[in-house]
């Protein structure tokens, strides 16, 4: 069995639908598809979901919705009409959609997050439908059949009975069109995932039927070694292990996520990045170990967006639990953490900046300075993270010089380096306003010269 998963702009229009459609059916082993809502259809156009967050904001604001919500239901008729469908999928999809407004507004984020989600569960819909019509046997599933969450208030993430209640499917006769990006507390309560939620639950279902493969369909040929937004015409990568594309995910690749990676990764299920354009494409695939090749890094990638707060106390190493103490103070602000570089007497912890308030920070700083008694304790912004990674860099000595050498060209100074015991990636900190020049020095240095 192959488990895919369709994006945004893969199932944007009845054109792109007619594509997945003849892609599903070009391979019997193609049993199970998850699908995202309509994305952008051109570049000024609007996606599903912010058409969504639209109509749920108005909502809240208790203002007429109608116009929005049409708004919405027009997208899917386009859709509809482009595919020979009737009315009565529109009808369902808008009766769905007054449904979700008269919702429940006490917790916000929870009744946008309902909204949100109409996106992928109505199109799953449509999908299953246009499937039906065109004689493939199909059948809509809701993650309510299955795909058990948490609850609030912690990030959303899939429960180990989800994996149990969905391997069922394994034995469908049918094509399956599940929605992708939310799933159901026990108490029936709608919560979405984060950041590539679609992949997520394809994610979730490749590893409940035990996919042979998860193939996840966008709007890229493949994976390639840096951002070609920022590298110009940068080397395909034609295979990559878990570890080297969760680094990857981690630091800006935006093809796949990271956190989508985890169900598969757990039982080897292997992932092919593809083109629902250019299915022919051999695309990227994940896997969980591959042969050496000649070259020790695979990928370079950059995210910007990083804080951090530093803090000096003399004698610092001396002093039982003062990690412990620091870090207890960020979760009771409820922020994780991504490094934390010390010395013998300071200690950097670098965190996205998104978590951060005027207020929080506030009082991060002022227990800091109470709590721990430290000497110098201040929080600096505007930070992006360089993220070099390779299976093959442990067994090659002077990389670490290479990449130093190189960011030194760009005459950044280098805030931060931090490396991973696996010593699959090396992490650079530097200010945000060298992140490009930055990954072009590094890609001159690893690939275009082709030293490696």
């Amino acid at each position: 069995m192959i488990v895919c998963k369709f994006g945004g702009t893969s199932v944007a229009s009845a054109e792109q639908i007619q594509k997945v459609a003849n892609i599903v059916k070009s391979n019997p082993a193609r049993k199970v598809v998850a699908v995202s809502a309509p994305g952008k259809r051109s570049g000024d156009d609007i996606k599903v979901t912010d058409l969504l967050i639209q109509l749920a904001n108005a909502a809240l604001l208790q203002e007429n919705t109608e116009e929005k919500l049409q708004t919405v239901v027009d997208r899917f008729r386009a859709i509809a009409d482009g595919l020979g469908l009737d009315n009565a999928i529109c009808d369902v999809i808008a009766e769905d959609l007054r449904e979700r407004v008269q919702g429940d507004k006490t917790n916000v984020e929870l009744f946008i997050d309902s909204i949100k989600a109409a996106g992928e569960d109505n199109n799953a819909k449509l999908i299953a439908a246009y499937f039906n019509a065109i004689g493939m046997p199909a059948r809509y599933v809701s993650p309510k059949e299955g795909l058990v969450v948490n609850d609030l208030p912690e990030r959303t993430f899939a429960l180990p009975e989800a994996y149990a209640n969905l391997a069922p499917l394994k034995d469908t006769k049918e094509i399956i069109v599940f929605p992708g990006f939310f799933g159901y507390t026990k108490a029936g309560v709608l919560r979405t995932f984060d950041r590539g939620g679609s992949d997520i639950t394809g994610s979730i279902l490749a590893a409940a039927v035990e996919a042979e493969l998860y193939e996840n369909f966008t709007d890229v040929d493949c994976v390639f070694s840096a951002n070609p937004k920022v590298v110009n015409d940068p080397v395909e990568i034609k295979e990559i292990t878990y570890r080297e594309m969760r680094e990857l995910s981690y630091a800006g690749f935006s093809v796949f996520h990271d956190e989508a990676l985890m169900p598969v990764y757990k039982i080897g299920v292997p992932v092919n990045i593809k083109n629902t354009n250019n299915p022919s494409a051999p695309g990227t695939r994940i896997v969980p170990s591959r042969p050496a090749t000649g070259r020790p890094v695979t990928g370079i990638s950059a995210d910007s967006g990083f804080s951090t707060l530093y803090v000096s106390k003399y004698l610092m190493n001396r002093e039982v639990g003062f990690g412990r103490k620091l870090l207890q103070i960020l979760e009771d602000e409820n922020i994780s953490y991504e490094h934390t570089p010390s010395g013998l007497d300071d200690i950097s912890v670098i965190m996205r900046s998104n978590q951060l308030t005027p207020e929080n920070e506030a009082r991060i700083l002022s227990r800091v300075k109470e709590e721990l008694h430290a000497e110098y304790v201040e929080m600096r912004h505007g930070f992006s993270m360089i993220v070099i990674v390779g299976e093959g860099m442990r067994h090659n000595t002077g990389l670490a010089a290479r990449a130093a050498t190189a960011i030194s060209k760009t005459g950044a100074n280098i805030e931060m380096i931090n490396q991973g015991s696996s010593e699959v990636s090396l992490v650079f900190g530097v200010l945000q306003e060298y992140e490009n020049r930055i990954l072009q020095a590094l890609y001159e240095e690893f690939f275009a010269h082709a030293k490696a």
